[in-house]
């Protein structure tokens, strides 16, 4: 096991440095993105072959009224520091390089798999199910209509993969955890992505990964975030602080030490605490 980890974090070093300096052609746009969003491989002649990567240039997002401070771009690469930091792989690799058009957000591809293909039997991390079907290891979030008018439920897996990316939501403030931004590797390891809308200094939480709301957070979990918390005010802020501004990092400082001493989920409480869509 050892050597397949030493293994392991050799391969992550050698895709980070490819990340940094290899020359990205554009491929693919994602058009469903609000923002431009394009898909890139940086073929240098590894013998492993291209590396996909995403691309948002900086140049292509949408200005938010309430995200004015700093680049949506800079918040992914941000929130990929948080995470990193904690010692989680929640968020692929994420950086600020130019490309093709101009500087933006450069993140590793992740490969996932597709529940609805093939398998009946089988439902990705977010999913929705007719009423009353709950399939056993998923939690119910809401019920709600569907673009037909049909009552379905909006449910999530209860694995602890997932929750980890509940509690970095948390964290990080996330804005924004759709259904379609969790997904299931095919490395057998749970994703998060989509991340410019985190960071800020007011509370934004939203979220479909409400089913531990409440829920007291494992202690596997809060022991990486006292280390993080302790690194956070030195290292990690002067790491963050070309992406946020310091009233950002104080209110992420502000919400570590908030999760450290109640060590439970917080519960919705705004007017909108799902992300519309959902999906």
């Amino acid at each position: 096991m050892a050597v397949e980890q030493e293994r392991s974090d050799r391969a992550g070093a050698v895709d980070g440095a490819r990340l940094r300096t290899g020359e990205m052609t554009v491929i693919g746009r994602v058009n469903v993105a609000s923002n431009v969003t394009l898909v890139c491989d940086i073929d240098d002649g590894a013998d492993s072959g291209p590396l996909r990567v995403v691309y948002k240039p900086v140049r292509g997002e949408r200005p938010l009224w309430d995200f004015p401070d700093g680049t949506l771009a800079g918040r992914e690469v941000g929130s990929y520091l948080v995470s990193d930091a904690l010692g989680w792989d929640v968020i692929p690799e994420t950086i600020l390089r130019d490309g093709p058009y101009g500087p933006g957000m450069v993140q590793r591809w992740i490969e996932s798999v597709d529940n609805h293909t093939g398998r009946g039997d089988r439902f990705d991390l977010v999913d929705l199910v007719a009423p009353g079907s709950v399939p056993e290891g998923f939690t119910e979030v809401l019920r709600a209509l569907d673009g037909a008018g049909e009552e379905v439920s909006l449910i999530h897996a209860d694995d602890p993969r997932l929750q980890r990316m509940a509690v970095l939501d948390v964290l990080i403030n996330n804005a924004d955890r759709k259904g379609g931004h969790a997904l299931e590797g095919r490395d057998g390891q749970v994703y998060g992505v989509d991340h410019g809308i985190c960071l800020h200094a007011e509370d934004k939480l939203r979220t479909v990964l409400w089913g531990w709301a409440g829920a007291t957070v494992p202690g596997v979990l809060l022991a990486d975030i006292e280390t993080f918390a302790e690194i956070l005010p030195g290292p990690v802020a002067d790491a963050l602080a070309p992406h946020i501004t310091d009233a950002e990092i104080d209110a992420l400082v502000a919400r570590t030490e908030d999760l450290l001493e109640h060590r439970t989920m917080p519960l919705p409480h705004s007017a909108r605490p799902i992300p519309w869509p959902a999906f």
